[in-house]
C-alpha cells in the first residue's frame, strides 16, 4: 500500500520523491553489438519513448545515468542486501497515453509510464511488475528488477496510471484509479510482450507476474482476470479486497487510529484487544508506534477518499491526524454503516480468488500494514473456497513485516522478507517448467531465521 508519511523524520529516511532527469547515455565500445539493433526497439501503444544502451542495467548502474529513481524503491529492502550488478542491455522508458499527470518523472508530467529492461543475454523469459504503495515505475528496480535481470529475464514495470497521495483524484467515478491500476499492468504486459519477441526475434518461453503489497494486488487480479497472458506469477504480501464485504483496510484501520494512542499512553487493555480483533498480530506491538506515526493516517485518508469521497464532503481526504469526535473525521470512519454505494464500489476492485495460472504468495506473520489475517490468509481461504487451492503456495513468513526496513529499526526480532520472495520465484521456476515441473513444498509458516545471512537467504522448503 501507501508510501510513507511526510514526517521530518521518515523523509529524511525515505528521501525526496523528485524527479530524476533521463540521461540518455551514448554506447560503450562493448556495446555495439546490442546497440546495432536499437532501431527495431519498439513498443507497441507507446505515446513516447527513449531508447538506451547501458553497460549496466541494474541499479549499481543506472543510479548514476538516471535510469532509475533511487527515491522510488528505498525503504524496501534491508540496508545490508546485496544485488547482482553488471547487466549489460536496453533500457525503454516511455509512456502510454493518459489524460493525468501526476508522474513528474523525467520533467514528462505524464502518468502511465514505464520501463522496459531487455538484457543482452536473455533467458526466453519476461517477468512484469506494477509498483507498489503509490509509488512509481522504478519501485521495483532493486527487489526486483535487479534480480531477475541478472537470470537473464527481461523486465518491465508500470506506474499503474494513478500514483502519489493524491492518486484519487484521478477517473470520473469512486474506484476508477485504482481500477485504471489493473488495466496499466495488462497494458505493459502485452507490450512488453510484443517488444521483447520483436527485438529478440524468437518467441518468449515465459512470462511472470511479480508484485509487492499493491504490486501484488496486481499479480493475482491479473491471474484471476487474464491468466491466458502469463505462466505464473508471485504475490508479495499482496493487499486484498475482498468482493464479500469482508474485513479490509477501511475497517480495521479505522480502529488502530481510534485505539493507538489510549494503548500507547497507558496500556489500556481494551484498546489492545480492540487492535487484535481488528486484525493486527499479537506479537506486532512493537511495530505499532512506527506504523501509527507513519503510515496508518495517511493510507486510511487516501484509500478511503479514493473509495468514498461523500464521507468528508468538500474536505479532499480528511483531516490528518483528526481526534475522534471531530467532523468528519477519518478515525471515526465506519465502512459497514457507510452507504450500499460504497461497498459495490469495493466489490468492483475486489478479488474472486479464481487464479487460472499457479501463483505463490509470500506475506509476513508481522505485517502491521496488511495484517495477514486479514490479506493473506483471508486470500489463501478464498482461493480455496473457489477450488484453486492446487494453483496456490502460500508461505507465511516468521518474523517478517511490511517494508523491509523494519527489519532494519528491529534486527533482533524480525527478519526481511525480500530474501523469502527470491527463495519463492525460484520455486516458482521449477513449478512452471516446461515437461512438468516440480511443485513447490506444501503452504505452511515458516519460522523466523536467527541464524547465517539472515538479509540475504531463506529457506521456505
Amino acid at each position: 500500500m501507501p508510501v510513507l508519511r511526510r514526517s521530518s523524520a521518515v523523509s529524511a529516511l525515505l528521501g525526496s520523491l523528485l524527479a530524476a532527469p533521463l540521461v540518455v547515455a551514448g554506447p560503450s565500445a562493448q556495446a555495439d553489438t546490442r546497440c546495432a539493433h536499437m532501431g527495431r526497439v519498439h513498443v507497441p501503444g507507446a505515446e513516447h519513448q527513449i531508447a538506451a544502451c547501458l553497460d549496466d542495467l541494474t541499479t549499481a548502474g543506472t543510479v548514476a545515468s538516471g535510469h532509475t529513481d533511487k527515491a522510488d524503491w528505498q525503504g524496501l529492502n534491508a540496508a545490508a542486501t546485496r544485488n547482482p550488478s553488471g547487466v549489460p542491455g536496453i533500457q525503454i522508458d516511455g509512456y502510454f497515453r493518459d489524460d493525468s499527470t501526476f508522474n513528474t518523472t523525467h520533467g514528462w508530467n505524464h502518468d502511465s509510464q514505464f520501463v522496459i529492461r531487455l538484457p543482452e543475454h536473455w533467458n526466453g523469459g519476461l517477468v512484469v511488475a506494477g509498483a507498489p504503495g503509490t509509488r512509481r515505475q522504478y519501485a521495483n528496480d532493486f527487489t526486483i528488477s535487479d534480480w531477475v535481470l541478472a537470470k537473464g529475464y527481461a523486465f518491465a514495470s508500470t506506474d499503474k496510471g494513478s500514483n502519489g497521495n493524491q492518486f484519487y483524484r484521478d477517473g470520473k467515478r469512486p474506484g476508477d484509479a485504482i481500477a485504471e491500476w489493473y488495466r496499466r499492468m495488462i497494458q505493459v504486459t502485452v507490450a512488453a510482450k510484443a517488444t521483447v519477441a520483436r527485438h529478440y526475434r524468437r518467441p518468449l518461453r515465459k512470462t511472470y507476474a511479480a508484485g509487492i503489497s499493491n504490486g501484488g494486488q496486481m499479480v493475482r487480479w491479473a491471474l484471476e482476470n487474464h491468466p491466458e497472458l502469463y505462466d505464473g506469477g508471485l504475490d508479495a504480501e499482496g493487499t486484498y479486497w475482498p468482493k464479500d464485504d469482508g474485513n479490509n483496510a477501511l475497517v480495521y484501520l479505522p480502529v488502530a487510529l481510534r485505539n493507538y494512542p489510549k494503548y500507547a499512553a497507558t496500556g489500556d487493555p481494551k484498546a489492545h484487544a480492540a487492535m487484535l480483533r481488528a486484525g493486527f498480530a499479537p506479537g506486532s506491538e512493537f511495530l505499532w508506534d512506527f506504523n501509527y506515526g507513519a503510515i496508518w493516517d495517511n493510507t486510511q485518508r487516501i484509500y478511503r477518499e479514493e473509495v468514498d469521497p461523500a464521507y468528508d464532503g468538500d474536505l479532499e481526504a480528511g483531516i490528518p491526524y483528526c481526534k475522534s469526535g471531530t467532523p468528519n473525521c477519518d478515525t471515526d470512519y465506519r465502512y459497514y454503516s457507510r452507504p450500499r454505494s460504497v461497498h459495490r464500489t469495493v466489490k468492483r476492485l475486489g478479488m474472486s480468488g479464481r487464479i487460472g495460472k499457479p501463483m505463490i504468495t509470500v506475506q509476513g506473520t508481522l505485517d502491521t500494514l496488511l495484517p495477514i489475517r486479514v490479506h493473506g490468509d483471508a486470500y489463501d481461504r478464498k482461493i480455496r473456497a473457489q477450488g484453486r487451492g492446487a494453483l496456490h503456495r502460500y508461505y507465511r513468513i516468521g518474523g517478517a513485516s511490511h517494508l523491509d526496513i523494519e527489519y532494519d529499526m528491529f534486527p533482533d526480532r524480525m527478519r526481511p522478507l525480500l530474501p523469502c520472495m527470491r527463495t519463492a520465484f525460484e520455486a516458482l521456476e521449477r513449478w512452471t517448467a516446461p515437461r512438468g515441473g516440480q511443485a513447490p513444498s506444501p503452504s505452511a509458516t515458516i519460522p523466523r531465521q536467527t541464524s547465517g545471512d539472515v538479509v540475504n537467504t531463506c529457506s521456505i522448503g
